[in-house]
């Protein structure tokens, strides 16, 4: 452990009552803070007087937790795999979409438990840049609330009211950048050294094209390149996204800490999770593509430490949309733990490709290479999200064979643009190629064939089509994560174009307002909205009901399977059967099977309709 001078300054701060309890969490953790943080920036001759700092404003911080919170945390701290329950539902949306404000949102927690939620996911609401802001990524505080959504005391309204419904509170914590209005933004172009120091600002050109010439681009059609020519910084400023988001530099401990502080600081507004955006792009390297670098991994897993110590109760969850082979350094391991939960994003993407190409071997790749995981760790699985659906992650699996993986996945991301008469009417995204693997969005309903559907027959396909992914990311052994509006098969948002801030980005297809018409026919079977809605929450009512279907159930694959079903074993007594095609399969069941969903008592063999979805359960011999 740290000499006792390192720890008795968190110590110190903190009432008598709570120093054995926070003694024995730094017993637990602070040998490892300390040991990734020297691992970092211990070459610096003042490491040891900043981690003291440190620990001093991690005291701080804990005195400040709030009663209710601190008493969270001694009960899941008892229970460290409280989020892998089987009971466990999130729900995903922009809080002006959902509810207008936060104090609106608070207004829906009725709904959001009458749907079964138990951890709502509320994109961006800290005060973000004026104008262009990326949906609210580029972060202006960490300490406010966006004005129009509400302010600070409606924050913890809501996050008292959600604790108290038995609903997490997840947030975004944008890691990777701020915006260029943020107040270290402004020192910085102001000429203040330790300001321009929290960032990455080059005189001239000669280190950015070196750097550049191994770095990628996520946007290149509407923010090519990686670095902005700033005037009032005296230079080039390194700008992954947008040239108004300025990479933060994790080289200086001082961001480090502060980015620390800020996320408890929300934290003890009762933030329960926090989606630790861009985690891949987190530290720079020359010569590489900068991303998933080692000191980033460092960097989580001091986070996870210092949310052990002071907040425990608290989840954190990385958002890498990496190819699968590289999400498991993302959850740590048994004897290095990093973050709580990491998004599956292969295995959404894969089950897209099943679709598109009527075939589940993508998808069975996937699965196959999903690794085990560590102790109090999951995936989040999910169908759509505010993003697009970003088909390089599979290039692994998609080039199995000797595939040509790019031509494969191009023609997977052109069949859900809606070209070569698909049913799909989404968008492709960031790519002037049509023949490249670009990214593709939509909202769900308009992916399936909803959207474009002018039969009863072409309707009840897509809604089968709907439910089978749904029913993927309940099953498979994950914390599922529903998108806003899919509950209710809400279609494309098309007015995105008629805002110039917006007209660029088609990500603005699926992040439509909730529809009030639609919500009052959610009961209504007679309706998209109703039929969506009923069975919907009827399969999340039959997964409540089932152990075996809990984030930490055994899982594996069948291959006895057609290559257009998705045989899926959790456990010795729970099957999932998936027909991703349109065309009628057959499977052979040993036993007697009973339908959780129908109640139907199956066995032998068995005729499996287009887009069929089955979760049977075999009864005690």
């Amino acid at each position: 452990m740290p000499s006792n001078v390192m720890t008795d300054r968190l110590l110190a701060v903190l009432p008598e009552t709570l120093r054995p309890q926070a003694a024995q969490r730094l017993a637990a953790a602070a040998p490892t803070l300390h040991r990734l943080l020297a691992g970092l920036y211990g070459e610096r001759t003042d490491f040891e007087s900043w981690y003291g700092a440190l620990m001093a404003s991690l005291g701080t911080l804990y005195a400040a937790r709030p009663a209710a919170l601190q008493a969270l945390d001694a009960e899941r701290a008892a229970q460290p795999d409280w989020f892998l329950s089987q009971q466990m539902l999130g729900y995903c949306s922009y809080v002006n979409n959902f509810g207008g404000t936060l104090a609106g949102v608070r207004e829906q927690i009725p709904y959001l438990q009458e749907l079964g939620v138990r951890y709502l996911h509320l994109l961006p609401f800290l005060r973000a840049r004026a104008g262009e802001n990326d949906g609210g990524f580029a972060v202006t505080s960490f300490d406010d609330v966006e004005p129009a959504l509400g302010n600070n005391a409606d924050l913890e309204a809501l996050t008292t009211a959600l604790r108290d419904a038995g609903i997490s509170l997840c947030s975004d914590f944008i890691l990777n950048h701020v915006a260029d209005d943020h107040v270290w933004a402004q020192a910085a172009k102001a000429g203040d050294a330790q300001a321009r120091a929290m960032f990455h600002i080059f005189s001239g050109r000669s280190l950015p094209d070196q750097y550049e010439a191994t770095l990628g681009q996520v946007f290149p059609q509407v923010a090519p390149g990686n670095f902005s020519h700033v005037e009032a910084a005296g230079g080039w400023v390194w700008t992954t996204f947008y040239p108004y988001q300025w990479d933060l530099n994790y080289a200086n401990p001082a961001v480090f800490a502060e980015m620390a502080q800020a996320l408890l600081r929300l934290a003890n507004r009762g933030v329960e999770v926090f989606r630790l955006d861009s985690t891949a792009f987190l530290w720079k390297r020359l010569g590489t593509n900068s991303m998933n670098q080692p000191e980033a991994h460092q960097l989580l897993q001091a986070l996870r430490a210092i949310v052990d110590i002071v907040a425990p109760g608290v989840l954190l969850k990385a958002e890498a949309i990496v190819p699968t082979c590289e999400l498991p350094a993302y959850l740590g391991s048994a004897n290095a733990a990093e973050c709580h939960i990491a998004y599956h994003s292969s295995l959404m993407a894969a089950g897209w490709v099943g679709l598109a190409e009527q075939n589940t071997a993508v998808l069975r790749a996937v699965i196959a290479n999903t690794p085990p995981l560590p102790p109090a760790a999951t995936w989040l699985s999910y169908v759509r999200c505010h993003d697009d659906i970003g088909w390089n992650v599979l290039r692994a699996e998609a080039g199995a064979d000797s595939v040509d993986s790019a031509q494969r996945l191009a023609r997977v991301a052109r069949f859900f643009s809606g070209a070569e008469g698909s049913y799909a009417r989404g968008a492709a995204f960031q790519s002037s190629d049509p023949n490249a693997a670009h990214g593709s969005n939509g909202m769900a309903a308009a992916l399936t064939g909803l959207q474009s559907a002018r039969t009863e027959q072409e309707r009840e396909l897509a809604m089968r089509r709907m439910l089978l992914l749904h029913g993927l990311a309940l099953s498979f052994g994950a914390l599922p994560v529903l998108y806003m509006g899919d509950e209710l098969a809400m279609e494309n948002d098309e007015s995105y174009l008629q805002r110039p801030q917006h007209a660029m980005d088609s990500r603005w297809l699926q992040r439509p307002r909730f529809d009030r018409q639609r919500w009052l026919q959610r009961h209504d079977g007679a309706t998209p909205a109703g039929r969506m809605y009923q069975a919907l929450t009827a399969l999340v009512r039959a997964r409540q009901d089932r152990a075996a279907l809990a984030a930490d159930a055994p899982r594996s694959l069948l291959d006895d399977a057609p290559a257009s079903v998705l045989a899926l074993a959790r456990g010795e007594r729970f099957r999932a059967l998936m027909n991703f095609s349109a065309s009628a399969q057959h499977y052979t069941l040993a036993g007697s099977w009973t339908d959780c969903l129908s109640g139907a008592i199956l066995g032998g063999t068995i005729t499996l309709a287009p887009y069929a979805l089955h979760w049977l359960e075999r009864g005690e011999d």
